[in-house]
């Protein structure tokens, strides 16, 4: 380095950059610590993505083609509330808005602003490394210094790998034998941070209102419950840990998926999804109630476990190429998913004539969230249980529309729920039927997301076809025509175990050895939920539909 090169680079160091992407927050934030720290200027940033944010008027709700209203909206609160808590500490968020992609707003940014440091938190999907690929190589190009600290996990996946031998553990236990305690969370504390510098004729916008974003008509209806931002984060947080008894004896997969107006369980996944909550403080809080009771739960069942399950698919997803495809993903069945756009869509859009399925799927339209294990009866229902199509199909709608849809976590659940991969007892099916009744035997879930269900006497509710035309047009609800006829699940689910039989014993014979055996963690009692799955319902079934 000559001495011209010198002076430039000692002269940049002054100015620090923390790129924010998910890490949404201040706590326990290393990235922004790191920033912070022998800098006299601190630019924070966040980029509007066109990829993700671009209207698209043939998306089948409002919204992108990558995300709905309800996470646009959660996106958008998040970042409000981080420029409210950098003004608290005498800084804000310099939100820049990409014109094709982020990379190019970023490194043009870096340039004009002579960045000598640049901070952000490491990320492990796919399209993430391929973009800050693009940044770290122009930002050593230039001389400047990246950080880059893991912080969005409790554990670095590639250290995971590592101690694995190279591969990533494909069973829950094999996780926790190689992960042990996840480091303690970065909680530095300080009042404020080095003011920004000169952001020359940069725009820096507004947080924008979602109406601005030209979405088109949204209608009221559609608003989630879930207010997004570090602030709801902690303060949801602190609500669930005050029970100091629900903590201890929490148990996954046990709750009540009909549970609407309080939801029974934490609602914390969006957040820790966008990084307004650290998994790591969280994770820590908990430990500090475990040890003020006498007992508690364990993993996996555990809420601690859960967030280790979060770990495990990130850690899996990591180090399996192509897990977000069956094809190509060496850890996935060959299952010759049938192809039918006319039933895919009835389930996307919530007519399959199922009520409890179809609920299910409107209130993750209107609201992007629901329980646990509504998502997976609904899994169970498109792919191996009643339909038999392609869990990538469902897996898409997931990721448009759930305000937690997190790439990691909604690829290992499909694959789970499909029982393609982890999970291989394919025979037990959740009913559409028995299994929603045995939480809300009135119904109430179904009469508030179905309104047009809402005079059904209960004896009909979860089954409308069963009910006698009398009590049908008294209810002011015919089926076939203003609430459709649903497939035979009997039949259809009997044809399913049928198929799923058949690509397993040809996954067999193919050779495919990493899913001859039943993975550990099916075995256990664990997030699935599947030891939960009811039987098929003995009610009357109606006549498959064409």
């Amino acid at each position: 380095m000559d001495a011209a090169t010198a002076v430039t680079a000692t002269a940049g160091a002054a100015a620090a950059m923390v790129w924010f992407r998910k890490g949404l927050r201040v706590h326990d934030n290393p990235a922004l610590d790191a920033a912070r720290r022998g800098a006299a200027r601190v630019y924070p940033v966040f980029v509007l993505d066109p990829r993700y944010l671009r209207p698209d008027p043939a998306a089948h709700s409002p919204g992108s083609a990558r995300a709905g209203v309800a996470r646009v909206r959660f996106l958008l609160e998040s970042l409000s509330d981080l420029d409210a808590g950098l003004r608290r500490l005498g800084s804000r968020l310099l939100l820049l808005r990409a014109r094709d992609d982020v990379p190019d707003a970023l490194c043009a940014a870096l340039r004009d602003w002579n960045i000598g440091k640049l901070c952000f938190e490491a990320d492990t999907e796919p399209y993430a490394l391929a973009r800050d690929k693009r940044v770290t190589d122009f930002a050593a190009a230039l001389g400047i210094e990246v950080f880059t600290p893991v912080s969005h996990t409790l554990f670095d996946p590639a250290e995971i790998i590592e101690k694995n031998g190279g591969r990533p553990p494909l069973t829950y236990q094999s996780f926790l034998a190689i992960a042990g305690e996840p480091p303690k969370p970065v909680m530095a504390e300080y009042s404020e941070l080095p003011l920004i510098g000169d952001t020359g004729e940069y725009e820096l916008l507004p947080v924008p209102k979602l109406e601005e974003l030209g979405y088109g008509d949204i209608s009221q209806e559609n608003i989630s419950p879930f207010r997004g931002g570090e602030t709801e984060a902690l303060k949801r947080m602190r609500e669930s840990l005050q029970d100091k008894e629900w903590v201890s004896m929490f148990e996954k997969p046990k709750g009540d998926p009909s549970a609407f107006l309080k939801p029974a369980t934490t609602v914390l996944s969006p957040y820790l999804k966008f990084g307004c909550l650290s998994s790591r403080y969280f994770y820590h809080c908990i430990q500090e109630v475990y040890r003020s009771t006498k007992k508690h739960t364990k993993p996996p069942v555990s809420l601690t476990g859960q967030l280790l399950w979060r770990d495990f698919f990130y850690t899996v997803s990591f180090g399996t190429l192509s897990f977000d495809h069956m094809k190509g993903n060496k850890i996935c069945k060959q299952i010759p998913w049938r192809q039918n756009e006319e039933l895919f869509v009835a389930w996307r859009d919530g007519r399959t004539g199922y009520p409890w399925i179809d609920a299910i799927m409107i209130q993750l339209r209107k609201w992007g969230w629901m329980h646990h294990l509504a998502r997976h009866s609904v899994a169970c229902f498109l792919t191996r249980g009643d339909l038999f199509i392609h869990w990538e199909k469902g897996r898409d709608v997931f990721e448009r529309l759930l305000i937690d849809s997190d790439w990691a976590i909604n690829n290992g659940n499909w694959l789970w729920l499909s029982c393609s991969s982890f999970f291989y007892q394919y025979h037990r099916i959740y009913s559409p039927i028995s299994f929603g009744k045995k939480y809300d035997p009135n119904g109430d879930y179904i009469r508030h997301f179905i309104p047009v269900l809402k005079d059904m006497p209960k004896e009909y509710i979860y089954e409308p076809w069963t009910a006698p035309l009398s009590v049908q047009e008294k209810a002011r609800c015919i089926v076939g025509r203003d609430y459709p006829k649903p497939v035979d699940h009997e039949a259809a689910s009997k044809e399913c175990r049928k198929r799923m039989g058949e690509a397993y014993a040809s996954n067999r014979l193919g050779g495919n050895t990493v899913n001859g055996k039943t993975s550990e963690s099916s075995r256990r009692k664990s997030s699935d939920g599947g030891q939960d799955a009811s039987d098929l319902s003995k009610s009357k079934q109606p006549k498959r539909r064409s």
